[in-house]
């Protein structure tokens, strides 16, 4: 009896044993790929997926965003400029039946997409537009390695070009054309004001020539400015124009008396 009652509860633990292996619970962000006996059965989940145990195998995918390093790569420029670049890839698989069947590892295949892409795509730009033109290289990029990679049932979102590192002669060469470049763009703009300030100084000559009486206000002006800044005496001839009038009422004070005169006689 006892042996009986044994027997029954170890069966009873090898159905539940093989009743819990056979329940796969699939997250929102995973899709199982079911297999029956080698055939196809589709993608499964999200949720509780029942597999047969022997007869049935799944193959999980994962459908959140991968971001993939592509590692440093060292290449010759289109101006035969030796440079190092590396970058990343975010990717999605879309389709995760052609992620496990027309490939045998996506991920794995995808990385290697992108490096070639990487190499082949950079050789064809100039040392110039690779480190001004990163957005639209960037846009390339992702165009060729998406159409490699869609067969696969997998999407690229974005890849982007993390670092350019140059050789050392070149940084220097570099440095020395943008201390040239900056010390050309403040001469132009020194020569520039000198410019605007000699043609607003040639408009205020004209101006004070225009009005004599102006440029003598100007003169005491500049005067009372000197003295307040210096405790100096400052002697200064009279103006021209003040000894024009002193010399007419001059003139006319002795017309005057000889006209007095000649009346007088």
């Amino acid at each position: 009896m006892i042996v009986a009652i044994i027997v029954v509860i170890a069966v009873v633990l090898v159905l539940l044993s093989l009743a819990l292996a056979s329940l796969k619970v699939i997250p929102e962000y995973e899709r199982a790929v079911k297999f029956r006996l080698g055939h196809l059965k589709g993608a499964k989940g999200p949720g509780l997926v029942v597999i047969v145990p022997i007869i049935d195998r799944i193959q999980r995918v994962s459908l959140r965003m991968v971001a993939l390093e592509v590692p440093t790569q060292e290449l010759v420029t289109k101006d035969n400029v030796t440079v190092s670049v590396n970058g990343v890839t975010y990717y999605v698989v879309r389709d995760p039946i052609k992620a496990v069947i027309n490939v045998q590892d996506y991920q794995y295949a995808t990385a290697q997409v992108s490096q070639v892409t990487l190499l082949s795509v950079l050789r064809q730009f100039d040392l110039d537009s690779l480190l001004r033109e990163r957005e639209m290289i960037s846009t390339k990029l992702r165009e060729l390695i998406d159409l490699a990679t869609e067969p696969w049932g997998v999407e690229v979102r974005t890849v982007e070009i993390k670092d350019v590192e140059l050789p050392e002669q070149m940084r220097r060469a570099m440095a020395r054309e943008a201390e040239s470049e900056r010390e050309r763009r403040a001469k132009l703009i020194h020569a520039r004001g000198e410019l605007e300030a000699a043609a607003t100084l040639g408009e205020a000559a004209e101006t004070l020539e225009r009005h004599p009486a102006a440029l003598q206000l100007r003169t005491l002006a500049t005067l009372a400015e000197i003295s307040v800044e210096k405790n100096s005496t400052i002697v200064f001839p009279l103006p021209f124009e003040l000894m024009r009038v002193l010399d007419a009422l001059g003139r006319n004070l002795e017309q005057k008396t000889r006209d007095a005169d000649d009346s007088a006689g």
